[in-house]
């Protein structure tokens, strides 16, 4: 596999999906084939992780989206107790944490059991399996549940975005479910991986925004786009590879430095997602702008992308990120190019 992130269009494998139960069997098949089996960040094949997430996120982004949600629960459980999945097992990662309402973990004859409401659980119906975070004694734990008990229900009626429709993305009720701790609270944040992860997030940003990007390249090699179109064809070029090269020196530094011992994890993370992330509100601004609404009306697997990318995009919080990114740096030496 090559060593940075690449693109590669593909004519016989299914892009933008629409139905839930689509998803589902993308998921399933691309399990199966090994296309989830990704390299642990930090374990010397970051880029070909990313390379992955990417290529999976091309084709169609809510399966993108999920198969990272995948990939990153099999390297929290890697990286917190060592363990791997079960084969054919579909897993999500819920650790959204509003304030309301509670997801309560408690100690019932020797088990831990989960009560209560969690939102935001990409793959409610999809997934078999997922980490779960839940309040215990005031504190956040992590919690490895099988969704196929009776005492777990994806709330009907609970999902209504028209972008990343099919992530299937709604609340879940727990009702005394069955779960297995996994570490101690705040294993799950207080880690170096939970910051590589993130970064897991950008790349498949980016190859959602490579999808999103051929339509005007398709254009233009048709000869197709006048000279405003190929500044903007110029632009998303540039902006894009500018997204791919600091994911991949993002991914050599972390294979550098896989525990953090430098301290950067956390600024790389925001500052490599921030860039990848205007990197794609860039491409589907001047994508638009070159078009028009032409492809947003007449093509559907791109006004499918368009308004997916959009939603998941808001997975970053914007400038509050940046404004945590700029807390991060205050009082630092301002050496970044050193410390990358």
């Amino acid at each position: 596999m090559s060593a940075s992130i690449s693109i590669e269009p593909s004519d016989t494998e299914p892009r933008d999906s629409t139905s839930h139960n689509t998803v589902a069997t993308q998921l399933l098949a691309a399990e199966q084939a090994g296309a989830l089996d990704l390299p642990l960040p930090g374990a010397g094949h970051t880029i070909e992780r990313w390379h992955g997430l990417a290529q999976l996120s091309y084709r169609d982004t809510v399966v993108g989206r999920l198969a990272e949600a995948h990939a990153d629960a099999v390297a929290i459980l890697a990286e917190i107790t060592g363990r791997s999945i079960p084969n054919g097992s579909l897993w999500g990662v819920w650790a959204a944490q509003p304030p309301r309402p509670e997801l309560n973990a408690t100690r019932r004859t020797g088990r831990w059991v989960l009560d209560g409401r969690k939102l935001w659980c990409s793959g409610a119906t999809i997934c078999t399996h997922a980490l779960v975070t839940a309040l215990c004694n005031g504190d956040w734990r992590l919690f490895a549940v099988d969704l196929r008990q009776p005492g777990v229900q994806p709330v009907p009626d609970t999902w209504h975005a028209v972008g990343m429709s099919a992530s299937d993305s709604g609340a879940v009720d727990f009702t005394a479910a069955d779960a297995e701790a996994v570490g101690e609270a705040g294993d799950y944040i207080d880690r170096a991986g939970f910051w590589h992860g993130a970064i897991g997030v950008a790349a498949c940003w980016y190859g959602s925004a490579c999808g999103v990007a051929e339509v005007l390249h398709s254009a233009a090699a048709r000869g197709r786009a006048d000279e405003h179109a190929l500044a903007h064809l110029g632009s998303v070029t540039s902006e894009l590879r500018g997204a791919a090269a600091a994911l991949e020196i993002a991914a050599h530094a972390i294979d550098g430095d896989p525990y953090d011992r430098g301290g950067q994890a956390r600024i790389r993370a925001r500052a490599t997602r921030a860039l990848v992330e205007q990197a794609a509100s860039t491409t589907m601004d001047r994508v638009g702008r070159a078009l028009g609404a032409g492809p947003l009306c007449a093509d559907p697997a791109h006004a499918r992308r368009v308004a997916d990318l959009t939603v998941y995009l808001r997975q970053s919080h914007a400038e509050r990120d940046l404004a945590d990114l700029g807390r991060d740096v205050a009082g630092k030496d301002f050496t970044w190019w050193r410390n990358r």
